[in-house]
């Protein structure tokens, strides 16, 4: 009786984790982006790559952190019906990084009028590579990715074949303990449950195949900040 009471105490405390990612050094030069004929009447200002996203004091966007240590092994946790949009809009994908629950639906919508497609290139073992088109302008589709990533992944790319400039980045995992930082470099997990665990911000284009930088974090019933630095590389 007093374990389960002691249980039952532990879970209804929970807190917000939040913080800020700020990039340290100068990053590379993003590169501007020469959209086709197709694409080209589509873009009201010059577009680029968006390795390094930099908003208010050095804030860094589009990280993904998420808690990569401490939760209770086999725990399940319920996945949101409410789904994740991706927006395919001026021959761009709109978040460039998002995340999402496995089994979550993920829905990507064609916004301009011609061809794109969908292309999921997992590395994981057990998710699977899957290529959809979308030839129409309000084409969406929702089901493809969720049945083909089923295993949680940092980060599953998804480009369009017919304008090789389009990527996107979805972040899953197999509990609700995840945030992508905004233009500004903040974040907020919201609601984690009492305990110690590792936290890992992870940025694609600094930390590539390296799992990212950590810190371990302890939550009660109030709020806790944990900021990262991440550092640009130097140039090669």
């Amino acid at each position: 009786m007093m374990v389960a009471a002691m249980g039952s105490w532990q879970a209804a405390l929970a807190g917000d984790i939040s913080g800020k990612v700020t990039l340290k050094g100068t990053p590379i030069p993003e590169k501007a982006i020469e959209f086709n004929d197709t694409c080209g009447p589509l873009a009201h200002a010059v577009k680029t790559t968006r390795w390094y996203v930099v908003g208010a004091d050095n804030g860094l966007a589009d990280v993904f952190v998420y808690i990569s240590k401490g939760l209770p092994a086999g725990q399940k946790y319920p996945v949101p019906s409410t789904p994740v949009d991706i927006d395919q809009t001026g021959c761009m994908y709109y978040p460039y990084v998002v995340g999402a629950m496995v089994g979550q639906p993920v829905r990507f919508k064609n916004d301009d009028p011609f061809m794109h497609n969908v292309h999921g290139m997992p590395k994981v073992d057990g998710n699977t590579e899957f290529n959809v088109a979308e030839p129409s302008q309000g084409d969406i589709n929702d089901t493809k990715f969720t049945s083909s990533i089923t295993k949680p992944e940092v980060l599953v790319k998804v480009k369009c074949d017919v304008h090789p400039w389009m990527f996107c980045y979805v972040g899953v995992q197999d509990n609700p303990y995840f945030a992508v930082t905004d233009k500004d470099g903040k974040f907020t997990i919201h609601d984690v449950p009492a305990g110690t665990y590792t936290l890992t911000a992870y940025h694609l284009k600094t930390h590539g195949a390296s799992p990212g930088v950590t810190q371990d974090v302890t939550v009660g019933s109030a709020a806790v900040t944990a900021d990262f630095t991440v550092e640009a590389p130097a140039p090669k």
